[in-house]
């Protein structure tokens, strides 16, 4: 059997939350009954008390330090690309003629 990883909304999560706080319902009880993945209550409401509003962005998405981070690494990689061409370009010209 293969497991699809599901994604959720940005409002969906912290209204989980919400409904944990309300409930006198356990996270696996609401879990089971709404056809979340087990745990992921308990792991949201963990990183939201670790990293506040931006901790549950929704639908795969990443925080901003996180797509700030990936945009850093791209340019950083197509900085070394450049590099390398730069160096590949300066020994074929370096060579001396026949």
């Amino acid at each position: 059997m293969t497991e699809s990883n599901r994604s959720y909304s940005q409002e969906f999560k912290p209204e989980m939350l919400r409904l944990l706080e309300t409930s006198s319902k356990s996270a696996a009880q609401i879990e089971r009954e709404l056809g979340i993945g087990s745990g992921c209550v308990s792991y949201w409401k963990r990183k939201q008390a670790k990293e506040g509003e931006q901790a549950l962005p929704g639908h795969g998405r990443l925080t901003s330090k996180q797509e700030c981070f990936r945009q850093l690494e791209r340019e950083n990689e197509i900085r070394r690309q450049e590099r390398d061409i730069l160096i590949k370009a300066v020994a074929i010209f370096s060579q001396p003629s026949r």
